[in-house]
């Protein structure tokens, strides 16, 4: 999930068709606005209306502290007639931004069966250790690194990201709160749109194993049934809140269709004072 990914818990469901199930490793009514318009767009002294104008506002608040604390909650599952497979996860996000770092703190609950899981990302190297496990480093562009890592703060490049693109934004603002909100109705793992970026690396995983399993279905052939991104910031201070992305596929199978799906919520619990430093175990 983002940066502590709930997809970096890939889960496997064929047993419900094959015998055996492989075991998960690992918000507006009111005046709104929809634009593409770009990222660039300059905070003036009129509250900014444009999704460029209101992620340049947010982008400065947050800078405004050291730090911040998130509350990560998640959850992944498949769904198959006759069998599935989920996992949850929540942790505790700590970042910095001068100089920027990331900590998380966490735990996998799958089955019954809950794993510890810890994330450092220091000088861009992120450094991920599930359980009593030894601990795995690369650099955070590397996909199983970065679906392992969940930074709420990046939900704000994600969004120019979007802007860029071309996606529909819409801005909303209602009860002292900003709320701008992605919604991508359909598309194929295949597309090469940058909206589905985020959502075709984190289950690219899940649909690697599926085929080590038994399933021949071609990326064109996986269908994005729904992708909704939401960024809920304060009115006043555009602070952020609380970010919410979520997502699902269809996977043919066998004249069945294999549902993925994921969520991964992230609230705001206020700033964080502390310095982020790498344990001697780190190698």
């Amino acid at each position: 999930m983002g940066a502590v990914a709930v997809t970096g818990v890939v889960v496997g469901v064929l047993g419900g068709c094959s015998g055996g199930e492989e075991e998960p490793q690992g918000g507006a009514s009111g005046a709104s606005v929809s634009s593409s318009a770009s990222a660039s767009a300059s905070v003036s002294s009129a509250p900014p209306t444009t999704p460029g104008g209101v992620l340049d506002a947010a982008e400065e608040a947050m800078r405004g502290e050291s730090g911040w604390t998130f509350a990560v909650e998640g959850e992944e599952g498949l769904d198959l007639s006759g069998g599935g497979s989920e996992a949850t996860y929540s942790a505790t996000v700590q970042r910095t931004g001068k100089p920027e770092a990331l900590h998380a703190s966490g735990t996998v609950v799958s089955k019954g069966s809950s794993t510890p899981e810890e994330v450092f990302v220091v000088d861009g190297v992120g450094h991920v250790r599930e359980g009593d496990g030894a601990w795995e480093s690369g650099d955070v562009s590397d996909p199983e690194i970065a679906n392992k890592v969940e930074d709420p703060v990046d939900a704000l490049d994600v969004f120019r990201a979007y802007a860029e693109g071309g996606e529909r934004i819409d801005v909303a603002r209602e009860g002292g709160d900003i709320t701008l909100r992605v919604e991508v109705p359909s598309g194929k793992l295949s597309d090469e749109r940058p909206a589905l970026a985020k959502a075709v690396r984190e289950v690219r995983p899940t649909i690697e194993q599926l085929r080590e399993g038994g399933v021949t279905a071609t990326d064109s052939e996986i269908a994005l049934t729904r992708l909704t991104d939401v960024l809920v910031l304060d009115g006043d201070s555009y602070r952020i809140k609380s970010h919410r992305f979520s997502f699902g596929f269809t996977i043919p199978y066998q004249g069945q269709q294999i549902t993925y799906r994921q969520e991964v919520e992230e609230a705001n619990r206020g700033v964080f004072a502390g310095d982020i430093t790498l344990p001697d175990s780190v190698a």
